[in-house]
């Protein structure tokens, strides 16, 4: 009996070995997990790692800009075309076609925009026609009778002069039977009254065939002909609204705004955006560029007509034009107390833009400016950023090379001819494992 009750009790030492392997096996499967993610995000820093690198933007060198004793006054203003143009239809009508888009050159007569043009054919073809009506009728007048209208009248002059003589006839037989009193004076009445009808019948057709033989009269001549010339009016203006439905470019430029689209109606005045369209598009020549400033009216004595000025813009500062004043408001700004000058550029280039922010240097013309001629600005880099021919620009984190031609160098640093505009931030004693597309950080950024 105490044999069976042994082999029953339960064997605490075996349960107590199994539930610690357990454990054990738990701990060093997580301090695995551990030391695995730890080796993933090594690896991945080290694969995303972003090389520390210094850099400097590109800029033009300087070309002898003048001193500061040189500039007798220096004023913002913006960038506008000196002739805007804003092309409006001189017909109304909905856009069946426009064949420009915004920032498009075109020259001088290109076409623009058609409009539909089935109502101005139909009157062109009107026009025509009753031109053509009133033209045959000046035709007929000029010729005058044709001889058989001619012939028709003189045979019918013939035959009422036949008659007349008859009816003479009949009225001298009445008479001498009314005096024999052979038949009542009524009959004779009746003859005398037939006799003076036709004396007057052929004296009309005579006047007919007068008629008839100098045809019309120069006044219906020339009646008729300025119906003629009237009705060539009205086709030549039903033309010209037909060829006004072709809109072309009045100068050669750029195109600014493109204000319809296809199937919108255009009028030729402005009525809103949400309503027809006054105009289809705007243009101007940016070859033609000017500086608009409103100058103090304390500053004002320091300009005059003429005067040299330097121009820059907020966008490319590096970048200096030639400018002169060619435009003085002839009145002034009393709520601003400025006058507006204005600056044309004399050397504009694609860089500017029309609404651009533009810095002006008014210079003094007794100390004349020394300039560098150059067909374009030379930008200069610390020589340290070649490398083989070749620099590194920072693009969107990235280092990028790019392959440059190189020119002298001087205390600015090296100038590069080909490879760079100007902008780039390029890498300065790029380290020697550094390849292009590799993650970069620029100090202090």
């Amino acid at each position: 009996m105490e044999t069976e009750l042994k082999s029953l009790r339960i064997d605490r030492s075996q349960r107590a070995t199994s539930s610690s392997s357990w454990a054990t096996r738990w701990i060093l499967g997580g301090i695995f997990i551990f030391v695995l993610l730890g080796i993933a995000r090594f690896g991945y820093s080290k694969l995303n790692a972003a090389t520390e690198v210094d850099a400097v933007r590109v800029r033009s060198a300087e070309a002898g800009s003048g001193s500061a004793a040189d500039v007798v006054l220096n004023a913002t203003g913006y960038i506008v075309a000196h002739h805007k143009i804003e092309v409006a239809a001189k017909v109304i009508g909905r856009v069946l076609w426009i064949g420009v888009e915004k920032g498009d050159h075109v020259k001088q007569g290109q076409v623009l925009v058609r409009l539909e043009d089935d109502e101005y054919r139909a009157q062109v073809q009107q026009a025509k026609g009753s031109l053509s009506n009133l033209e045959a009728k000046l035709s007929e007048l000029k010729n005058g009778s044709r001889p058989e209208e001619i012939d028709v009248t003189t045979a019918n002059l013939e035959q009422a002069n036949a008659d007349l003589v008859n009816y003479k006839i009949n009225l001298d037989r009445m008479k001498e039977l009314v005096s024999a009193k052979v038949s009542p004076k009524q009959s004779l009445d009746d003859a005398q009254a037939k006799y003076d009808g036709q004396v007057a019948r052929v004296s009309s057709l005579l006047k007919t065939d007068k008629l008839s033989r100098l045809g019309p009269r120069h006044e219906q001549i020339a009646a008729m002909a300025g119906q003629v010339e009237q009705a060539r009016g009205s086709l030549a203006y039903a033309e010209t609204q037909l060829s006004n439905t072709v809109i072309k470019a009045p100068v050669s430029g750029t195109i600014l705004e493109r204000a319809v689209e296809k199937g919108e109606f255009v009028t030729t005045s402005f009525v809103g955006d949400k309503g027809a369209k006054g105009y289809v598009v705007s243009l101007a020549d940016l070859n033609d560029l000017e500086v608009e400033l409103d100058i103090a009216q304390n500053d004002f004595a320091k300009l005059h007509a003429q005067q040299k000025a330097t121009v820059t813009t907020d966008a490319f500062p590096d970048r200096k034009y030639d400018g002169i004043i060619f435009e003085i408001s002839p009145e002034a700004n009393r709520q601003k107390a400025t006058v507006q000058v204005k600056v044309k550029v004399l050397n504009p280039d694609d860089y500017l833009r029309p609404e651009m922010n533009a810095s002006v240097k008014f210079l003094n013309d007794a100390k004349p400016v020394e300039r560098e001629i150059s067909s374009a600005p030379r930008l200069v880099i610390p020589p340290s950023a070649v490398k083989n021919d070749a620099v590194f620009v920072v693009l969107g984190g990235k280092a990028v090379a790019r392959p440059v031609k190189t020119g002298p160098t001087n205390a600015a640093g090296i100038v590069i001819e080909r490879g760079l505009i100007g902008g780039e931030d390029v890498i300065v004693g790029p380290p020697a494992t550094l390849k292009s597309g590799d993650r970069v950080h620029v100090k202090g950024a």
